[in-house]
């Protein structure tokens, strides 16, 4: 047990540092956005790069290597996570998960249907519904650290519980309803490269270069299928094999995933903020954050995502369902419902989905989420710093 509590103890302390360092990246973006850097910033997210095997190659501008190829990775990782945390962590016992589920879910409708309300007369305005819903784990978790020991350490766990959960929905979401036109040859390279990764994990294949060639493979064929590339590395990863008979001690997945955390929190979502927070502040007014959009977005994320996750935590307990986090009260589980409203990384990833980064709301879309999710996560941040204890023991 004790195991346990010190890896969610580095988790936390992992994902906090990345909050900060997700925060001076946003910052860095507008600064350069605002300012006679603009150009020069635009003309950097716009540099074409190639890549090419004989006849066979991609060329992308840097956004799209970032968000289609660096944010595969990402995805990857909180692949290994689940698939880690399915087997062997919180997501095993189903007392242990039956809150955050409940709440994850609450967490996605009630936003989407804020953002539906103001919506639902613009279909492509529309398309963004599910934006609102995303939670972003690495600011959420930072801001709770701040508090220390005065939040339970049952809150911490069912916050990061509910934030894998919530990825887990924002992937589906992103293959359902983000895939374009379908490329069948490129499905059936795509569906080749699984039975070869399911091969290799059955022969307990034990080089990471096999996999790593596969699912590259795989990453590519994805790519050109039509269905978003990200989807790529959140499958690799289920095939990825958590142990080996002959070596019940060595496990890839774990060395991967111990690999990965520190070049995903602290390179690939900072370079992503980087890429896609700068938002052009020129002309904005009152008005233009008042409309349909940037509205159903704000109270999506700030009001959709507390009423949601509380609400629907708050049924589960009173029916039954399932117990008050240990030495938590409703209180604090209000304050954690709020923190949920962070979106940040995963709204902005899942907003340039849905809009396929335009300008058709002079990127008050994009200022929604930061401005959202900053309300979100003061007033959670407030709301636990009044009602918790600096007395509070997280060691039992």
């Amino acid at each position: 047990m004790s195991g346990i509590k010190s890896g969610i103890k580095k988790f936390l302390q992992h994902q906090a540092s990345s909050g900060i360092i997700l925060m001076i990246a946003t910052v860095l973006a507008l600064i350069c956005q605002n300012t006679f850097l603009s150009h020069f910033y635009n003309e950097f997210l716009r540099t074409p790069f190639s890549v090419s095997f004989g006849e066979y190659g991609l060329n992308k501008p840097l956004i799209l290597w970032v968000n289609d190829g660096l944010m595969a990775v990402f995805f990857f990782l909180i692949g290994l996570e689940l698939k880690r945390e399915v087997i062997e962590g919180e997501l095993r016992d189903p007392a242990q998960i039956g809150l955050p589920i409940i709440g994850a879910v609450g967490g996605v409708i009630l936003p989407a249907i804020i953002f539906w309300m103001f919506t639902k007369d613009d279909s492509f305005a529309l398309r963004g519904w599910a934006i609102p819903t995303a939670t972003d784990i690495a600011f959420a978790l930072g801001i709770l650290s701040l508090l220390g020991s005065r939040v339970p350490t049952s809150l911490k766990v069912f916050l990061m519980t509910l934030a894998i959960i919530d990825d887990l929905c924002a992937i589906v979401i992103i293959a359902l309803f983000y895939t374009s036109k379908l490329s069948l040859a490129s499905l059936l390279i795509s569906g080749s490269c699984l039975v070869v990764l399911f091969a290799l994990n059955r022969l307990g294949v034990k080089s990471k270069i096999a996999f790593l060639v596969v699912g590259l493979i795989l990453w590519v064929s994805v790519l050109k299928s039509g269905v978003h590339a990200t989807i790529a590395g959140v499958v690799a990863a289920f095939f990825i094999p958590l142990s080996f008979k002959d070596e019940p001690n060595h496990s890839m997945l774990k060395n991967i995933e111990h690999d990965l955390h520190g070049w995903v929190a602290f390179a690939i979502l900072p370079i992503f903020a980087f890429v896609n927070a700068g938002v052009s502040l020129k002309g904005i007014d009152i008005e233009h954050i008042l409309s349909p959009v940037p509205l159903g977005t704000i109270l999506g994320l700030f009001i959709g995502k507390q009423i949601g996750v509380f609400g629907f935590s708050y049924m589960a307990i009173k029916f039954g369902f399932s117990g008050l986090p240990d030495k938590a009260t409703y209180k604090q589980l209000y304050g954690v419902a709020i923190l949920c409203g962070v979106g940040f990384t995963m709204s902005l990833f899942v907003n340039g989905l849905a809009y396929h980064d335009s300008d058709a709301f002079a990127h008050t879309d994009k200022l929604a989420i930061l401005l959202g999710s900053f309300i979100s996560g003061i007033i959670g941040y407030i709301m636990l710093r009044f009602t918790t204890s600096a007395n509070t023991n997280n060691n039992d």
